[in-house]
């Protein structure tokens, strides 16, 4: 009985390390190879066509240097100020979020609340790396999971390269992903030549795209988006 524990323990243990083995083939394919898809994308795909029978879909990679500055420091600024210089977690950003999931929820059982607004701490990189690789489902082993391809994401790409993939695969609406897709959308532009505002206007969507993509032109985003404007100029991008 024992010895028969044993194995199944270290077929889990293998099986673990090679999960982790193919998830590091595939970041380090990154370095030159750019993702087409990533899993959210596909699960996004999937939903579109078993809901309403057709895929709209709009996606067009630019590389880093087509995207422009501004759209790349807007969402520096709206998402994760210190990308240049962590390692691809910051740990004291995700406790603040868990205490004020904390006091939101407290709130919310007291009866103060309608609702418990649940508010991440995650990276740039973190963001990348549950998108591209992961499901969406929310547990601890998804999260740990999430935790090793952000360091793998660290290891094998540049800040430059992270930063390139995340905006060209990013959701920004039903449909639509990347910058420059996004800039075509709302502002019948190309990326490169979007405004600062423009810029700033598309990273307030990010944290909620569908939500947002119904209210554009809310007087929320114009009033966040001004918010961001006024921190782009101490972006320091990698």
């Amino acid at each position: 009985m024992k010895r028969q524990i044993w194995r199944l323990a270290a077929l889990v243990v293998i099986c673990g390390l090679a999960l982790q083995l193919f998830f590091a083939l595939r970041v380090a394919a990154m370095v030159l190879v750019d993702p087409q898809s990533s899993a959210f994308q596909r699960s996004e795909a999937w939903r579109l066509l078993v809901e309403q029978h057709t895929i709209s879909w709009s996606q067009d990679w630019v590389p880093r240097a087509r995207l422009g500055t501004n759209i790349q420091r807007a969402v520096i600024a709206s998402e994760d100020a210190g990308f240049t210089e962590h390692s691809g977690v910051e740990w004291d950003a995700i406790e603040q979020a868990w205490e004020r999931n904390q006091r939101a929820e407290a709130r919310f059982e007291a009866g103060r609340s309608k609702a418990v607004k649940i508010r991440g701490g995650s990276t740039i990189t973190q963001q990348l790396a549950k998108n591209l690789l992961l499901s969406g489902e929310r547990t601890a082993l998804r999260k740990a999971q999430e935790l090793a391809i952000t360091m793998m994401l660290e290891a094998f790409l540049s800040k430059e390269r992270i930063l390139e993939i995340y905006l060209n695969n990013v959701e920004w609406g039903e449909g639509v992903f990347g910058a420059q897709a996004a800039a075509r959308h709302y502002f019948r532009t190309d990326a490169l030549q979007l405004s600062a505002t423009q810029a700033a206007r598309l990273a307030v969507m990010l944290p909620a795209p569908k939500r947002f993509e119904k209210r554009a032109n809310s007087g929320y985003v114009a009033g966040r988006a001004q918010t961001i404007v006024a921190r782009m100029g101490a972006v320091e991008l990698p």
